[in-house]
């Protein structure tokens, strides 16, 4: 009998499937010290203990986005190890911050199944949950992926798309105890702007840019124990191409927003997000922003903004689809979440 994971079908999935995926993962000041390598990071409430105490936590948590990949990672071998790529995300929450030392692990629940039309693949919709050690919640996310089938001739599941939330209530983001900018320091924190500076409408060009390389996005994809086939192995794909986890377009360009964003802290809600091109390594990714929404928190002095992130192959900032209403080819990331920032 085969011991070796093949990794699921699609026709492997059951609406209300739950998987609890393998592998703990214990993080440290390893994972800040290779994020901060891997992209250009710089927010200070990540950066500096000093500065997270004096707004009130009790040290630095690590980046809201090595949550978030780590918890992605341990779904990959369960939910997308055969994918063919991963197509959006919505209602996601960060819970709790994760700090070093704190051990990761994660769940999913089959939420949504949909064949497509060629009879070779189908959509899987998961809603996943990441927890420490103790067992809190530390976040949660819907994901849905495009998955290979096994068998084309398997009967097509009945239907089921979720309908989910296009935006999370600013009532539901979830401050982290504890946190307050009554003392924030806008100098070590690189800008001045707070939440007020800010209109809706407003589109922010973030001028950088940084070129893929291969060897980075691998090391950063095994850094999240992200096992699919698609970023590792040149046969995989018809091209001979690795495709670059969109979760590393994601930091890249979250990292890249700093500039014009400094204080656009601590990400809560992720209210949707669509790889909208794939990316290889030799393209450089540049980022503008678009102010969607501001928000009062629970928490006086704490405001949320409401943020469109947009990555790009070197396209012009500010241009997003063509006249059919399709990204246009030079578009890697649309991403819509909110960020917590002094008022």
């Amino acid at each position: 009998m085969a011991k070796t994971n093949p990794g699921r079908f699609f026709e492997d999935y059951r609406m209300g499937q739950v998987i609890d995926h393998a592998v703990p993962r214990t993080v440290g000041q390893g994972e800040r010290a290779l994020y901060h390598a891997l992209y250009p990071a710089r927010h200070s409430l990540y950066s500096s203990d000093a500065f997270a105490q004096a707004c009130g936590l009790p040290g630095s948590p690590l980046d809201d986005l090595v949550a978030f990949h780590v918890v992605f990672g341990k779904t990959v071998p369960d939910v997308s190890l055969n994918a063919v790529a991963n197509l959006g995300y919505g209602e996601g929450r960060w819970l709790k911050p994760v700090y070093a030392g704190d051990t990761l692990r994660a769940t999913s629940e089959v939420i949504g199944l949909k064949q497509n039309s060629n009879g070779r693949t189908g959509v899987v919709y998961v809603r996943t949950r990441g927890m420490n050690q103790r067992g809190d919640a530390v976040m949660e996310y819907v994901r849905w992926v495009m998955v290979r089938k096994r068998d084309v001739d398997a009967p097509a599941p009945d239907t089921v798309v979720p309908e989910l939330s296009r935006v999370i209530d600013p009532s539901d983001l979830v401050v982290p105890e504890g946190l307050d900018f009554g003392n924030y320091d806008f100098a070590q924190a690189g800008e001045p702007h707070v939440l007020g500076d800010y209109e809706v409408g407003e589109t922010i060009d973030h001028v950088d840019g940084v070129t893929l390389e291969e060897a980075e996005h691998m090391m950063a994809t095994r850094l999240w124990q992200n096992t699919a086939k698609v970023h590792f192995d040149a046969t995989f794909r018809p091209d001979g191409q690795r495709l670059i986890y969109g979760g590393h377009i994601i930091s890249l360009a979250r990292a890249l927003s700093f500039n014009g964003l400094a204080n656009a802290q601590m990400i809560v809600g992720l209210n949707g997000g669509a790889h909208a091109n794939p990316a290889f390594s030799g393209l450089t990714v540049k980022a503008w922003s678009e102010v969607l929404d501001k928000a009062e928190t629970k928490v006086p002095g704490v405001g949320a903004i409401r943020l469109r992130l947009v990555a790009t192959r070197g396209g012009a900032p500010f241009a997003l689809r063509g006249e059919d209403g399709k990204y246009l080819p030079d578009v890697l990331l649309d991403l819509d979440y909110w960020a917590l920032m002094p008022v």
